[in-house]
């Protein structure tokens, strides 16, 4: 089965032995789900990475879209939070196998996504982006199986300890803020939202007549740290800015005047994140890996 280098790397850099496993099973299941939802499948979408996506048919001739990953707690809380939001701000979930990492999906038409806009109207990109968050967020309910930030935030400890109590090649400063920060504004946080988690330009794409997320984290907490993903996206927008400083001051400012949030709080929250952003792209072939991540919490604690 020929799979892309990028899905086989990641799942193994990732999972390790299961990722492995997967891989090896993914024709059995593939085939188990085609059966099981009556599917006839297609070629799958290109650029995967963690998951295998591709558009599939029903037995009643509509268009589905089939997702197939590793069992782990995001995938559980990518589940939970697809049947939170029930397609509203997102995309519809049809069915579910969330012991194994299995969803069927709407599939968007014409399902254009937002990440052009970025290069081409920020402004109008932002815009779409904010609108999203708005129609998603709901309060989160007294008990649910989701993520929370305070989960998040503990992989950053895992940092000193890979280096020994040192910090490796993160710098210093930006570890401590991070550390500091999340301490901070974990300890001051109100009533959590469920928010998307990861909403940036590739996790928005239009259905024809609206905007609607897909690839849901699942995450409860602070509104304010929805915007992370959208001050370090999308890929390689921070190295292209004249003065990067600018441009996410810029969309800040956007961002605070379309939305009901403490400005601060979007600043702060986003350069913790984006360390541990950086982090969590760490592996020991490429300790590199996170810079653009880097240099967005760098210009954000300079604001």
């Amino acid at each position: 089965m020929q799979l892309p280098l990028s899905l086989r790397t990641q799942l193994l850099q990732t999972f390790g032995e299961r990722g492995a496993t997967f891989l090896q099973e993914l024709p059995e299941r593939l085939d188990y789900f085609s059966r099981r939802w009556q599917l006839t499948l297609e070629a799958h979408f290109p650029n995967l990475s963690f998951n295998y996506v591709a558009p599939v048919r029903r037995s009643d001739g509509s268009e589905a879209v089939l997702k197939l990953g590793v069992p782990h707690r995001e995938s559980f809380s990518e589940h939970a939070a697809l049947s939170f939001f029930n397609g509203v701000g997102c995309v519809q979930l049809l069915d579910a196998d969330p012991e194994q990492a299995a969803l069927l999906l709407e599939r968007l038409h014409p399902g254009d996504q937002v990440e052009p806009l970025a290069f081409t109207d920020d402004a109008k990109a932002t815009s779409i982006l904010a609108g999203v968050m708005q129609t998603l967020w709901r309060p989160a309910p007294p008990s649910h199986s989701m993520l929370t930030i305070g989960l998040w935030a503990e992989g950053l400890q895992t940092l000193r300890s890979t280096f020994q109590g040192g910090t490796g090649p993160y710098p210093p400063h930006l570890v401590d803020a991070a550390e500091q920060l999340f301490t901070e504004l974990l300890a001051s946080s109100g009533d959590p939202f469920i928010l998307h988690g990861d909403l940036h330009h590739g996790n928005v794409l239009s259905d024809g007549r609206q905007w609607r997320a897909i690839d849901p984290k699942g995450i409860a907490g602070d509104r304010e740290f929805e915007v992370y993903a959208l001050l370090r996206n999308p890929f390689g927008w921070p190295r292209q800015q004249p003065s990067l400083t600018r441009s996410l001051e810029r969309r800040l400012d956007q961002l605070a005047d379309l939305l009901p949030l403490d400005r601060e709080r979007m600043r702060l929250w986003s350069a913790a994140q984006c360390v541990l952003s950086a982090w969590w792209d760490y592996t020991p072939h490429d300790p590199s890996a996170g810079q653009d991540d880097l240099r967005v919490a760098e210009s954000l604690l300079s604001l």
